[in-house]
């Protein structure tokens, strides 16, 4: 098994993912310079290794499948990776950046299970078009477009789902 990690992902991962959570820092006025570097280390490091891979992973997978049970596969995958856990870990990251350590707790759990389920619709259509429409080069820059966004939506969600 090979993986990849590029300069280029690197780079796309580092301004996409922070520029998304600091958008939504900035919504609910919650700014901080290490959360910003911090998320740049992460979206450089963490983000910019397992999507690619993962997403090439779901292609090797389904390789055998045709029509819709190759469709809907590849879609619930990436659903799949974006669970729960996924969110958790990211609002994780911006306590920690934050310096908002006795924040992490099980309460952000399940309010990473509440944005999970209520997103679901949403996050079908955004990952069927992604793992389905978009070629396999480009679903990492996709997919870290739509995480930012997704990353505003994860940050509003602690207000929203206490």
């Amino acid at each position: 098994m090979r993986f990849t990690y590029s300069k280029q992902n690197i780079l796309k991962g580092a301004l996409i993912y922070s520029a998304g959570d600091t958008i939504a820092a900035l919504l609910l006025e919650e700014f901080k310079l290490y959360r910003l570097l911090g998320m740049i280390l992460i979206g450089a490091t963490i983000y910019a290794f397992e999507i690619p891979n993962y997403f090439a992973w779901i292609e090797r997978k389904t390789k055998s499948l045709n029509g819709i049970k190759k469709t809907f596969t590849k879609t619930s995958l990436a659903i799949i990776y974006f669970n729960p856990l996924w969110i958790w870990r990211h609002l994780v990251f911006i306590k920690l950046f934050s310096g908002n350590f006795k924040q992490i707790d099980l309460n952000l759990l399940q309010i990473a299970s509440l944005s999970f389920l209520v997103n679901i619709p949403i996050s079908f259509i955004a990952n069927y078009v992604i793992q389905n429409k978009i070629y396999l080069r480009w679903r990492f820059l996709a997919s870290a477009i739509f995480s930012a966004l997704m990353a505003i939506y994860y940050a509003l969600s602690e207000t929203i789902f206490k």
